[in-house]
């Protein structure tokens, strides 16, 4: 939709957008398969929102040997764009960032004194535990205890006595959808209640935040921009929103939000890139944006020929009522 509506208003230097979309069902072979479908035959220019850390882990070779920036992925690894590389842009904090920057605020604000961690044992959970470990490390403080599970498991009682057990006042969740609401529903469900649960944009879902029976209220995460509403976005983004309810017969989700930041992103660097387009001009583009406004609340975005994360701070959110609620921004660690 987005990209439509830049057609329609003219395109980027008078040329139009072609969009090519390829679904990897988060799975490392299949986009693998879609990275060199549209790298090898649809010739693209750049590739653009891609899902999930080992996805583009494994799909990336393909691109960069091929000289295709990859643009904001839908992950926030390090490895997203550390290090440096010129074609490797991120929209954003990185996990690390994110959850250092939560726990420091913990820390800080909510008086914790025993930090622990519950993590995915995967390149992701792992990413975010070390996040943990280096932030406490820096405070001149010790992580208590952690636990790490498989994807695929379904139970985390013993998981969670351990860390009840080593009385824990803050866990670090290297966790994503399911498994946070797993998690978190188990802990209260055995009457440990005196702990706070905080993750990074990953758990950032309104799946979460409107768990049936309000069962995961009071849990924090880091997340990028508020919920997309009308009254806070730009007046552009407003409008884009009134356009996807209309077309979608839905109400604009963060995935949304995510979406249209991302091309938004992309639409201000062709700008700046000028009417002759080549990657090298895109990338000195890209390094250029310096504070560019979050249409939808969030951290402004910067990049540079050093750094390209867009950003070292987030933003810190709360379940309340079955909604995420805005706590505070998340400092750079």
């Amino acid at each position: 939709l987005r990209v439509e509506q830049i057609n329609a208003a003219g395109g980027i230097h008078g040329r139009k957008i072609k969009l090519v979309i390829e679904d990897n069902g988060y799975q490392v072979p299949r986009a693998v398969q879609a990275a060199n479908k549209l790298v090898n035959s649809d010739k693209i220019f750049a590739m653009i929102g891609a899902a999930g850390t080992p996805m583009n882990n494994a799909a990336l070779p393909t691109q960069l040997k091929a000289g295709v920036p990859n643009l904001f992925p839908v992950t926030w690894a390090r490895a997203m764009a550390e290090p440096l590389h010129p074609l490797k842009f991120v929209m954003y904090a990185s996990y690390p960032d994110q959850i250092r920057g939560a726990v420091k605020w913990m820390v800080e604000n909510r008086g914790k004194k025993v930090v622990c961690s519950m993590y995915q044992d995967t390149d992701f959970g792992r990413e975010i535990h070390g996040g943990a470990l280096a932030q406490m490390k820096f405070m001149g403080m010790d992580l208590a205890a952690s636990t790490s599970y498989r994807p695929t498991d379904t139970d985390f009682t013993v998981s969670i006595n351990r860390l009840r057990e080593a009385k824990c006042d803050l866990v670090a969740m290297g966790t994503i959808v399911r498994d946070t609401i797993i998690a978190y529903t188990t802990a209260r469900k055995i009457g440990w209640n005196d702990v706070d649960f905080v993750g990074t944009a990953a758990s950032y879902d309104l799946t979460i935040s409107s768990a049936e029976g309000g069962a995961t209220e009071g849990y924090y995460t880091v997340g990028l921009f508020d919920v997309p509403d009308e009254k806070t976005v730009t007046p552009q983004a407003a409008a884009f929103m009134r356009a996807y309810r209309e077309r979608h017969k839905v109400e604009p989700t963060i995935p949304v939000g995510f979406g249209y930041n991302a091309m938004d992103l992309t639409f201000a660097a062709l700008q700046k890139a000028g009417p002759n387009l080549t990657t090298k001009t895109l990338v000195a583009a890209l390094e250029s944006i310096k504070s560019l406004p979050d249409a939808f609340g969030g951290p402004p975005h910067s990049f540079s020929s050093e750094q390209h994360f867009s950003s070292r701070e987030s933003v810190l959110f709360q379940v309340k009522g079955r909604s995420w609620v805005r706590v505070a921004p998340v400092p750079k660690p």
